[in-house]
């Protein structure tokens, strides 16, 4: 009975200097892992709206689709003008869910999508993300380069208007349904601001 209190105190010892171990890891990445998304994030933007020069965090944009969560939203402007906005947004796939950010133009088109984080199957459903999976191949346009310049009324319709990733149809659905929502959002959002 002793010899099993002792290793109990010992075990106990270990755990408490791990846990405190980790504590001072997690403390003192902490600021460079929010420094690192930040950063990630402003380089996605850029990507969306490269002749913007600054990025202002927007209130107020609401998905029409209770499936779609708008997590944040973000204004470009040129030159004080209004070029558009992103959304960031997630959906509901076939591994969990999917982060997209959207960019669409104060004139009513997609300037860009982005896929920002995803659980889908390597190989199908992963494609939506990778540069290297073309839906048209002949004109090397990716499965998220396809949405860019499009109008936000254009139906968002896998296998209508939105080549699917082929096997991978949920998670085609979802990147589509976050787009329409995000241009849908955006626009709504854009007449209430101009009354």
């Amino acid at each position: 009975m002793k010899n099993m209190v002792k290793l109990g105190i010992i075990l106990a010892l270990y755990a408490t200097v791990a846990c405190v171990g980790l504590a001072f890891v997690y403390a003192g990445t902490e600021k460079i892992i929010k420094e690192r998304q930040q950063a990630d994030l402003e380089e996605a933007l850029k990507e969306l709206f490269p002749e913007a020069d600054t990025f202002n965090p927007v209130e107020g944009i609401k998905s029409p689709n209770p499936q779609v969560t708008v997590e944040s939203a973000y204004e470009a402007r040129r030159n004080s003008e209004l070029a558009g906005v992103s959304l960031r947004v997630s959906k509901g796939s076939y591994g969990g869910d999917i982060k997209v950010l959207v960019g669409v133009s104060a004139g009513g088109t997609i300037t860009g999508v982005k896929i920002l984080e995803h659980k889908d199957t390597p190989g199908l459903g992963a494609n939506a993300a990778s540069p290297a999976y073309y839906v048209d191949k002949e004109n090397k346009i990716t499965f998220y380069g396809q949405f860019a310049n499009k109008p936000v009324h254009d139906p968002f319709e896998v296998k209508n208007d939105v080549e699917a990733i082929t096997a991978s149809t949920i998670t085609s659905r979802a990147v589509t349904d976050a787009v329409k929502a995000a241009g849908a959002g955006v626009t709504a959002w854009l007449a209430e601001a101009a009354k």
